[in-house]
């Protein structure tokens, strides 16, 4: 699976630049965890898992933490969180309190053709996973550096947040190849459409 793609057959993109703003894009253009098979398709592609870790224990009932979890990370990263805003207070708390948990354990060991390999020390929890994206949601607030590069896409209709890494902090779409195309295509319409006038 490449990073910076859309993926059949969920269309989920890993291209924010971290693991908690990937999970925010999980909503658009529509629901992207609506079942468990798709969760495991997120967490196997954001890279919280080595590939070809089992996932057998996530099903349905992950779903609601996993939502809730991105629910809390778009109000602290949509606009700037306060310490006046209730509901930023409560997101931080409860990604906190996320935080907390283990993340799984990750172990380096010898593949077959003799490579190293990354693996984990036992088969993830959804709380283990769950703290991982919490743990990355607590450094991209705490880093003052990579929090300034945090960017709402300016495509039509989009929400989607990235981190923008460009030389020159210029990068105004999530995706070049998406909302950036989009806007190419209606500018140049808008200038034949004046040729045309």
């Amino acid at each position: 699976m490449a990073l910076g793609t859309a993926t059949a057959p969920y269309e989920l993109r890993f291209d924010s630049g971290r693991i908690c703003l990937d999970l925010l894009a999980t909503t658009h253009p529509e629901e992207r965890l609506d079942s468990a098979e798709p969760l495991r398709a997120w967490i196997t592609g954001s890279g919280l898992v080595p590939a070809g870790t089992p996932l057998a224990s996530a099903d349905s009932s992950w779903i609601a933490g996993f939502r809730e979890l991105r629910g809390h990370i778009g109000q602290l990263m949509r606009k700037e969180p306060s310490r006046d805003s209730r509901p930023a207070v409560l997101a931080l708390a409860r990604v906190n309190e996320l935080a907390r948990a283990a993340p799984p354990v990750p172990l380096a060991e010898w593949d077959a053709g003799g490579s190293l390999v990354r693996s984990l020390c036992a088969p993830p929890t959804c709380a283990a996973l769950l703290a991982a994206v919490a743990r990355d949601t607590v450094e991209l607030l705490t880093d003052p550096a990579a929090r300034a590069g945090i960017r709402q896409c300016e495509g039509d209709n989009c929400p989607l947040v990235y981190l923008d890494t460009s030389r020159g902090r210029r990068r105004r779409w999530c995706s070049s190849e998406v909302c950036g195309n989009r806007e190419r295509v209606a500018r140049h319409r808008r200038r034949a459409a004046l040729a045309r006038a």
